[in-house]
């Protein structure tokens, strides 16, 4: 049976979390071996209950920073903080001990700010986390962040048991254990893989719909003529980060960054950035790493009306209901390029390993010749500001004649970054 830990504050949250805990007991109860149940007070307040591993006054001692903490005077904002570096560092030793199959925790909005913190920081992609919460319905964005959370609603306040609560907390306790013994069972079969020289390859490669025609060329060009697995993510922001934290973690061997455009909505204040460190991992990594700059012709912003006033004069373009493109300027496009020929100049510590490809006859579906989104001149102010800024920094710029794609043009992207690949094992 696998091995969860649970998390709360359990000063205000304990008998809810016993339930959670009795529900899982019950739910494993047929298993040949017990199931293992870490429970964490993250609480203010300490308490004592037979049921919890690690107290609050134990974690804080064993695992906060070395300067005391007064739990009396400081804001609350100030205690979640505090909590959260003490409960991430126990979690991260159990994690370390590679024994952990899933983590489960149930809160209000500051219990889940709390353990959220500790998931997306110390858990791994792709073991189990889920958060029964009264946030759950709401703008999750921040919460789950690039990671893989889970989060349930509570419908009601998670303030003592009701028959609605203790529903929603028996299918949490179902879904966690089931999710936590399929990982276990997949991580106990890992072991019998192939040698790691054996695997498949796993790409990144980064995607809108104004460049799916030119990812899914690259995914059927790549899985049908090499041992290789894609990773295709959705450039929403999101997804540029998730890609890059895994190649942080190691799980990404090769990235084709076919769509680059959450550096416009970064540099101009779109709803789609992935942040300022955008590009830097898999350059900080020194994996082959081909970047185009598909999508570079457009900001991301929600409803028309939601446009601010500034731009309101600019050429847009509702793609849906809740989603109005802004094309980029000239002057745009220059900072679009200094903010790559930057981020190369400054990680890339093997160069020979980085391309940047531009196709001059269009970045995207709507900016080929005739579209909506054409202007040959912003797109060439990209264009030259790439290539004089890797002038002579040993990194390879490819200009070519057709739009992003164009079948041809992503095949010969999605051979080259193989090369490289071969080239510099």
């Amino acid at each position: 049976m696998p091995h969860l830990i649970l998390i709360g504050t359990l000063d205000t949250k304990l008998q809810e979390f016993l339930y959670l805990r009795s529900q899982l007991q019950e739910l494993s109860q047929n298993a040949s071996t017990p199931l293992k149940i870490t429970l964490i007070d993250c609480g203010r307040t300490p308490i004592h209950h037979e049921a919890i591993t690690i107290s609050q006054p134990d974690l804080v001692k064993s695992y906060g920073p070395a300067d005391a903490f007064d739990f009396k005077s400081p804001p609350r904002g100030e205690i979640i903080k505090y909590m959260t570096r003490c409960t991430s560092a126990y979690v991260e030793h159990l994690i370390r001990k590679g024994d952990v199959d899933g983590i489960l925790s149930a809160g209000g909005s500051g219990g889940t700010s709390l353990v959220s913190a500790v998931m997306r920081e110390v858990a791994p992609l792709g073991m189990p986390k889920l958060i029964v919460s009264t946030v759950a319905s709401g703008d999750t964005g921040p919460i789950v962040g690039e990671t893989d959370i889970t989060m349930m609603y509570s419908v009601v306040d998670i303030a003592g048991t009701n028959a609605m609560l203790r529903d929603v907390l028996g299918n949490a306790a179902a879904a966690m254990l089931g999710m936590s013994t399929a990982y276990e069972k997949r991580m106990l079969a890992q072991k019998d893989l192939k040698p790691e020289s054996e695997r498949k390859l796993r790409v990144g490669v980064t995607m809108f719909g104004v460049t799916t025609p030119c990812v899914d060329t690259i995914r059927e060009y790549l899985t049908s003529k090499y041992p290789v697995e894609v990773f295709v993510f959705h450039a929403t922001g999101h997804g540029g980060k998730a890609m890059e934290r895994m190649v942080s973690e190691g799980t990404l061997d090769a990235v084709l960054d076919v769509t680059t455009t959450e550096i416009c909505d970064c540099l101009c204040g779109g709803n789609m950035s992935a942040g300022s460190s955008r590009l830097e991992a898999a350059l900080k990594q020194g994996v082959p790493n081909i970047i185009s700059v598909g999508a570079t012709d457009m900001v991301n912003f929600g409803p028309k009306g939601t446009v601010p006033g500034s731009y309101k004069a600019r050429k847009l373009l509702e793609h849906n209901p809740t989603v109005t493109l802004m094309r980029t300027t000239r002057e745009e496009c220059r900072m679009i390029g200094n903010f790559i020929v930057e981020k190369i100049k400054g990680f890339a510590g093997e160069r020979e390993k980085v391309e940047v490809w531009i196709p001059r006859r269009g970045v995207s579906m709507i900016a080929t010749p005739g579209q909506v989104f054409e202007d040959q001149d912003a797109d060439a102010v990209l264009a030259e500001t790439l290539k004089e800024g890797l002038r002579g920094t040993g990194v390879k710029v490819v200009e070519d004649m057709r739009d992003i794609n164009d079948p041809g043009f992503a095949v010969d992207m999605a051979e080259t970054l193989m090369k490289i690949v071969y080239r510099t094992k």
